[in-house]
């Protein structure tokens, strides 16, 4: 069976997040990536997990305890697009996720915006190590999200394909807009060019 979005994303995480990594789940939700990120990067990794709503980080706080993995992540009540406040000046991370859209079973009014998603996005990107990947799972059913993913898509476009492979991972035969998957990955420095 092919992979929905959701568990591809995660299947891309764990092709290059490594024990002792620094990562970014850049909305943090309901805490599944933050705790897959956790795992993945082991005890001398690091996490940063942002989110603009308390619901969400308590959410992920709680769920971090019970998985005794809490000291991996720092847990940011603030907006993704605040990353460079965060990260120290020359701190390598090693992949990033984003889920565009609203957080489930909560106030559909609050959603990611397209200028947040971008100015995190260009942080990240100066942050990047080689093969080091930023995924991003677009949920576009609710108002503004078209807006947003059609902002994403010409971001990803426009990125240099000699610093970027850029991946679109979608369904184009189902309902009720399924997630469309964008995966940037920098390539590593080519040498004598």
């Amino acid at each position: 069976m092919l992979q929905t979005a959701l568990h591809f994303s995660h299947t891309l995480l764990k092709e290059v997040v490594q024990p002792g990594n620094h990562v970014v789940d850049a909305t943090m939700g309901n805490g599944n990536d933050t705790q897959l990120l956790a795992e993945l990067v082991g005890k001398t990794g690091k996490v940063y997990a942002f989110d603009i709503q308390e619901q969400a980080v308590q959410t992920t706080k709680q769920r971090l305890t019970e998985q005794q993995l809490a000291e991996r992540v720092h847990c940011i009540h603030d907006g993704h697009q605040h990353l460079s406040n965060y990260l120290g000046k020359d701190e390598p991370i090693h992949a990033a996720i984003f889920n565009l859209g609203y957080l489930p079973k909560s106030d559909k009014q609050i959603i990611t915006l397209p200028e947040t998603t971008k100015q995190a996005l260009h942080t990240l990107q100066t942050h990047l190590v080689p093969r080091g990947r930023i995924i991003i799972v677009a949920y576009y059913g609710h108002e503004g999200g078209v807006e947003e993913l059609q902002e994403i898509t010409q971001y990803c476009e426009s990125l240099p394909q000699e610093a970027f492979n850029v991946l679109n991972y979608q369904f184009i035969n189902q309902k009720n807009q399924p997630p469309i998957l964008f995966c940037i990955e920098k390539k590593p420095m080519r040498h004598g060019n």
